[in-house]
């Protein structure tokens, strides 16, 4: 919980409404988390990925309260990405095992389209049994500046919050980190580099924590 806790790599950029502003900025957030809220992934279906909004302290919850997301003039919330993959080797594992007993008990070795009717009852049982891996990224919306900050390093990631919050709110992004503004104003990025006089000529620069993905 990078919000809360301590400085990782995040993203920022404004937020801008695509349409008419909203009257109720808290309301209209509530509500756009809301209708864009993760569900969990069905495993009847064939479905191996789930992402949407929860809580920023309970990635169960989906409720939103004014109570736990809205901090002063911040709206604090995550975005979930839930996955769920059958590996490979413990599919052929278990049609093995199940060819093996097949055999014994048949005298004979199983047909092709046994193999396949199957292949589709073990796939549904380890995917019974196989636990979602789940990622968690921090999201903080300044309801004042409009600033929006997306804790995560991945691009894909941040695209892809990006897009859902633009789908669940009706807005658009421009990035707000230098390189950002250079692409805006059509300077060179290399410009924007530490000088030796500000760095010392013998320090070596040092990371920087905000990463740049470009505007929306």
């Amino acid at each position: 919980m990078p919000v809360l806790r301590g400085a990782v790599t995040f993203s920022r950029f404004r937020a801008e409404p695509a349409k008419e502003a909203p009257s109720d900025i808290k309301r209209w957030l509530t509500r756009g988390l809301k209708a864009h809220a993760f569900e969990p992934i069905d495993r009847k279906s064939e479905e191996e990925r789930a992402a949407g909004f929860v809580e920023l302290e309970n990635a169960d919850s989906i409720d939103f309260p004014t109570s736990r997301l809205f901090y002063g003039e911040y709206a604090l919330f995550a975005f979930r990405i839930d996955s769920i993959k059958v590996p490979a080797a413990a599919m052929k594992a278990e049609l093995t095992k199940w060819a093996a007993a097949f055999e014994k008990e048949n005298d004979r070795p199983p047909s092709r389209g046994e193999k396949t009717q199957f292949k589709g009852e073990i796939r549904q049982m380890l995917r019974n049994r196989a636990t979602p891996r789940t990622a968690v990224l921090d999201v903080s919306w300044n309801l004042k500046t409009q600033q929006v900050q997306i804790w995560a390093a991945s691009r894909k990631t941040v695209d892809e919050i990006m897009v859902a919050l633009e789908s669940a709110l009706s807005v658009k992004f421009t990035g707000m980190t230098p390189a950002d503004h250079a692409r805006t104003e059509g300077l060179d990025e290399a410009s924007l580099g530490p000088t030796a006089e500000l760095i010392g000529m013998d320090l070596p620069a040092t990371a920087v924590e905000e990463v740049s993905h470009g505007g929306a």
